[in-house]
Order: C-alpha cells, then structure tokens, then sequence
C-alpha cells in the first residue's frame, strides 16, 4: 500500500505505525532541491528540512518512499536537481506532476509553465528512463504517452511491456476511464481536478455511477473529443487533460490547452 502523508509531521511513532498497518511506501513531495526554493513554493518556513527529516524517520521504519514534485515556471530549472536529490536521499521513484489549475492550483496559475516548456520537460524526463536508477512517472501530463511513443519509433524501438514497463500499457487521462474521485460527501468526478458531478453515492450506488453516468461514458467515447485533441492519431494514448480543457473552455471535451503536437490530419 502506498500512503501519501506530509512527510513532515512524520515522527518515530507515527513511522512506526505506518509500517505496522502494512503501509510499504509513502510519496512525499519535494518542489526544490534547496531549502529557500522548496519553502517559498510551500509558502512553510522549515518546510524542506521537516520533509527531509520524516523521510529519514520512514527509512529507518523500513518504509520506501517516492518524490513528488509539482512543476511550475518556479522550479523548472530545478527539476534536474531534484531528481539526483531524490537518488541520494535513496528514493525508489520521481513522480512529476504538471500543474492543473484548478482548486489550489488556481492560485499560482500565473506560475504555469506553457506548451512548450511542458513538451521540452517530457522529452527530458523521457530521457531519464536510462540515465537513473529511479522508477519514474508522469502525473497529470497525458502528452507524455504520446512523446514516449514518438520517441521510441525515432529510436527503432516497439512499445510494450517488457521495453517501457506500465507506461506502455497505460494511458494519458484516465479520469473516468481507469479511476474516478469520490468527495467525503459522496460525490463522484471523474477526477480530484475536473469538477464534473458523476453522481453521488449517498444516492445511487458506485456501479450505476461507474457504468451509466453520461460523464463517464463520454469520457470513454473517444470520437467525442473536439479540436485537435479529437483529430489527434494519439487520443487513445494520450486524451489531453479533460481537467485543463473543462477548466479553459468549461468544456471537458475541448482540446487541451497546453498541447503544442499538431495531428498529421491538420498538418
């Protein structure tokens, strides 16, 4: 099981419980590779030292642990950093997560990076799958399914399991295709970024939600997708992010708006 707790309110006591209830790893995130720049992205004084400190703690419990780190124009320069910060403090894996501005996130959308700095990014944590001993993902960046496999044919290489592991078998969105979010009101979303009422479980039960909302189903009908995302050879690897799209156009078929690919069918 994997638990993702703030990796500074972590103590002896509390690793210990983790470990006891069979938690094997938890994800913490790390927005800087320094102090000044992961507590001014926090907005926490002592918020980097705490985190290292409780990663320390889960180690010496016998928990694994994993990086998180959300990108924004703040720390784009940092991500390299970042990333052989997360080896040496003995890190199994380095999620990144591209910024969806929505709830909090609305809050430093100003701080977003643009199309393409997001498609420069993804072609350097691509490369990183032979450069680090890290498991490595990409969160909330669907584009990244469609680079790796642009990639992987400029190399000569075929997609699949025992060459690229899960992200060959996976896809880009997965809000309400793989996953869906469930509010402690009982309030069903595709995900906890596309503000999009499914249904509600209070209500009717999470089958019917799962399998008849008209959300989910569209979000399944890939033929539904507009713009370039529904003209695009990769939809079906990549989607877009339904969330950008909902919160840029109000629309959650709309095409994603930090997306710099043109389709061979536009060109």
């Amino acid at each position: 099981m994997v638990m993702a707790p703030n990796g500074t309110l972590i103590t002896a006591p509390v690793a210990r419980q983790l470990a006891e209830a069979g938690i094997q790893r938890i994800s913490v995130s790390l927005d800087g590779s320094t102090a000044e720049i992961h507590d001014r992205f926090r907005g926490v004084e002592g918020a980097f030292e705490g985190t290292l400190r409780g990663i320390r703690i889960a180690k010496e419990a016998g928990i694994e642990f994993q990086i998180n780190t959300t990108i924004t124009q703040t720390n784009l320069d940092q991500i390299p950093a970042i990333q052989q910060l997360a080896i040496q403090l003995g890190a199994v894996a380095h999620h990144i997560f591209l910024l969806v501005p929505t709830g909090r996130g609305k809050y430093i959308v100003d701080r977003a990076i643009d199309a393409a700095e997001y498609e420069r990014t993804l072609n350097w944590f691509y490369d990183q799958r032979e450069r680090t001993p890290l498991q490595l993902k990409a969160t909330c960046a669907p584009h990244y399914y469609r680079i790796l496999r642009q990639r992987a044919k400029a190399e000569g290489q075929s997609v699949s399991f025992q060459s690229h592991g899960l992200d060959a078998v996976t896809r880009g969105c997965l809000g309400g295709i793989g996953f869906c979010f469930v509010s402690h009101r009982g309030v069903v979303r595709p995900c906890g970024f596309l503000n999009v009422t499914c249904g509600n479980i209070r209500q009717t039960s999470f089958a019917d939600v799962w399998n008849h909302s008209d959300v989910f189903r569209a979000l399944r009908d890939y033929s539904l997708l507009k713009g370039k995302c529904g003209e695009c050879e990769f939809k079906r690897v990549c989607g877009g992010c339904r969330a950008r799209a909902f919160e840029a156009t109000g629309d959650f078929l709309a095409e994603e708006p930090l997306c710099s690919y043109q389709p061979h069918s536009m060109c």
